[in-house]
């Protein structure tokens, strides 16, 4: 770079450190850095008519769904290859699959809940299962996989009007109800969730490790108060929390599903707070998957918008990830509703264009 190009990129730098409130060395040629990560979504079904719609909108990667595992618990090798094969035909990497056991469901509304209710000898049957899907999409190529280890599922208390006579997904838990006091789980404390996902993490965490998958947990969405709700408390809905979880079973292979917009839900001032919160997992390499949403308001009271008019600022967190060097999918999530759009392909087609703009101009910079 010659003087000239050099005083050029520095007054550009500081420009957009003005505007951002980024430090301009971060915007500086001469740092080389690349932006690692990439535009990423989870839809299903993984089908030929969904391959295409991700391609069509540079979704390059993605989270696939095998078909359903049934009463086995667990997909083969050949349905896993077959998925990735699909995936292929359009240029699609299958970057990730969903556990079929550990989803985001409320413990009463599925049938397969050993794990989370810790009942022996069920969920002894559920982790043999989990591990040999770990060991399955090791043999297909598939290097990642999310789970969730929740009862409570995604806790909202409804709906409130959004910009183009979209809904915006809501909760304000001064005004939430529950339809029954307790779970079936009943009362779930600290040390008894604390447990069972030790339990869970000390069996399956070192056959990951063995054949060298990525296990991407979702945080708690959302955060609670520190006595619970419906009886359960959500070890995982603070920050504090999620730090301990990936202290338990210390491995490359263990980590997050970093989902940012419920983790901007556990803070008080999440426009300011988050980055941290960013550099503290990416720095020590725990996050696997990011589902990169925002939302307007902070714990306790928020709505879940586009990501142009939260209150997290997409572009400096997309900085804070090309810092860290994040190297894996960032993917809409949550998107609001509206009638015209019941399938939500506009919704999240608009996220796509945002995000991968995102990733372009972060890498542009330096």
């Amino acid at each position: 770079m010659n003087r000239r190009e050099f005083v050029a990129s520095s007054a550009a730098a500081a420009a957009l450190s003005s505007a951002s409130g980024v430090p301009a060395s971060a915007f500086l040629p001469a740092q080389e850095k690349r932006a690692l990560m990439k535009l990423g979504c989870q839809n299903s079904p993984t089908s030929e008519q969904m391959l295409q719609f991700f391609k069509r909108h540079s979704v390059n990667n993605i989270c696939g769904y095998p078909p359903t595992a049934g009463e086995k618990g667990y997909w083969t090798v050949d349905e896993l290859s077959q998925l990735c094969d699909r995936g292929a035909k359009y240029g699609v990497s299958v970057d990730l699959v969903q556990l079929p056991i550990l989803d985001s469901d409320h413990v009463d509304q599925i049938k397969r809940a050993a794990i989370v209710l810790g009942q022996s000898p069920e969920r002894d049957r559920d982790i043999e299962n989990i591990q040999t899907i770990i060991r399955n999409c090791a043999r297909a190529g598939i290097p990642g996989i999310k789970y969730n280890l929740c009862l409570l599922g995604v806790v909202r208390t409804g709906t409130t009007p959004g910009r183009g006579g979209s809904r915006y997904s809501t909760w304000r838990l001064k005004e939430a109800h529950p339809s029954t006091p307790l779970t079936r789980a009943g009362r779930v404390t600290d040390d008894i969730f604390w447990e069972r996902i030790t339990y869970f993490l000390e069996r399956v965490v070192p056959v990951a490790e063995e054949y060298k998958i990525r296990l991407a947990c979702h945080p708690h969405d959302p955060g609670m108060p520190p006595e619970g709700y419906q009886g359960v408390n959500t070890v995982l809905g603070t920050v504090e929390g999620l730090k301990k979880f990936v202290s338990i079973k210390e491995s490359p292979y263990h980590g997050l599903n970093f989902c940012q917009g419920t983790v901007s839900e556990m803070l008080q001032d999440p426009g300011k707070e988050i980055f941290d919160v960013i550099r503290y997992f990416g720095t020590r390499q725990k996050i696997f998957n990011v589902h990169f949403r925002n939302i307007r308001g902070k714990r306790n009271d928020f709505q879940e918008v586009f990501p142009d008019e939260g209150d997290v600022d997409f572009f400096k967190a997309m900085v804070v990830y090309k810092e860290v060097e994040y190297p894996y999918m960032m993917m809409p999530d949550h998107m609001p509703r509206h009638a015209d759009d019941p399938d939500q392909l506009q919704a999240f087609a608009f996220a796509y264009g945002y995000i991968r703009a995102l990733i372009q101009a972060v890498d542009a910079v330096g």
